[in-house]
């Protein structure tokens, strides 16, 4: 069985690969191919734009892929959404397409733009957007720096933003938001009744998410005499309770658990001061729940 996958082009490109070899496939890429190699006999892998991902996902060209859930939208495209795998070039943070306006604009709403001209990627979108609310404009293709054209160019953006700064930079502020918007892998519908690919598609799924959650653990383990064992383990949160063995030396036990990061910190001192001897915290590289 193969299974052809699309791998997004561009700005996702670098930490979609990253992600895939946290997760145990091997990804050798070259800056003049757009068919990267793996070591995952299975896979069959393509680099091309998100934007263009859903229609060959849909049209069966390729099985599935990794793309926006934006894109998807805008392309109409009729395929299953495998999952949403929280990542993007900058921060874990979704995304969003928001309308934009000058800084010192009258414009306060969608509806006091009747009339004039709004430049964006998102097309179709933004055009359902607006006839929604009834609202007549003209919508041009922005074919990249769309912040820097309010107002000389036009009066006003649709774009996507992740942190604001560039909007910010360019003294634009948002009056609406049209979409939020991740990352999302895709299947063809054909391709995911093939009971194979979707079984691969899962198993994907599976070691991904995996790999993002396990950035937001470490791993742990301590000594602790058997005098200690219950001060040590009231300290400790865990995703289960912690494991705990015998030692060879009597009267004491190695305990090991899971924690969040973000409470190392805090809980390291209190198994030091609970009688915990031989902390040692470590990187996880999946946690599969």
């Amino acid at each position: 069985m193969k299974l052809s996958f699309g791998l997004p082009k561009g700005s996702l490109e670098q930490s979609t690969i990253e992600l895939f070899t946290r997760a145990g496939m091997h990804i050798r890429s070259s800056s003049r191919s757009y068919y990267p190699t793996c070591d995952d006999p299975e896979l069959d892998l393509i680099l091309m734009r998100p934007q263009e991902m859903p229609r060959y996902v849909e049209q069966g060209i390729i099985d599935a892929g990794i793309t926006g859930r934006d894109w998807t939208v805008e392309n109409n495209a009729k395929v299953v959404t495998v999952c949403e795998l929280e990542y993007s070039k900058t921060t874990r943070r979704k995304c969003k397409w928001v309308l934009a306006v000058p800084e010192d604009s009258r414009f306060k709403k969608a509806e006091d733009l009747a009339g004039r001209r709004i430049a964006t990627e998102l097309v179709e979108t933004t055009r359902r957007y607006f006839k929604k609310k009834g609202v007549k404009v003209d919508v041009e293709f922005s074919w990249g720096a769309t912040e820097v054209k309010p107002p000389r160019l036009v009066d006003a953006i649709v774009d996507i933003t992740e942190t604001g700064s560039s909007l910010r930079a360019n003294n634009l502020r948002v009056i609406d938001v049209l979409m939020e918007t991740g990352t999302i892998m895709i299947a063809n519908k054909g391709s995911w009744q093939d009971a194979a690919k979707r079984r691969k598609l899962q198993n994907l799924h599976l070691l991904l998410q995996g790999t993002l959650d396990a950035e937001n653990y470490v791993g742990l383990k301590c000594n602790v005499q058997e005098k200690d064992l219950k001060k040590v383990v009231g300290v400790l949160p865990a995703l289960h309770n912690p494991t705990i063995s015998h030692l060879y030396d009597k009267g004491w036990f190695a305990v090991e658990t899971i924690i969040r990061f973000k409470d190392a910190k805090s809980i390291l001192p209190q198994l030091k001061r609970a009688g915990a001897s031989g902390i040692v915290e470590y990187p996880v590289s999946k946690v599969i729940r």
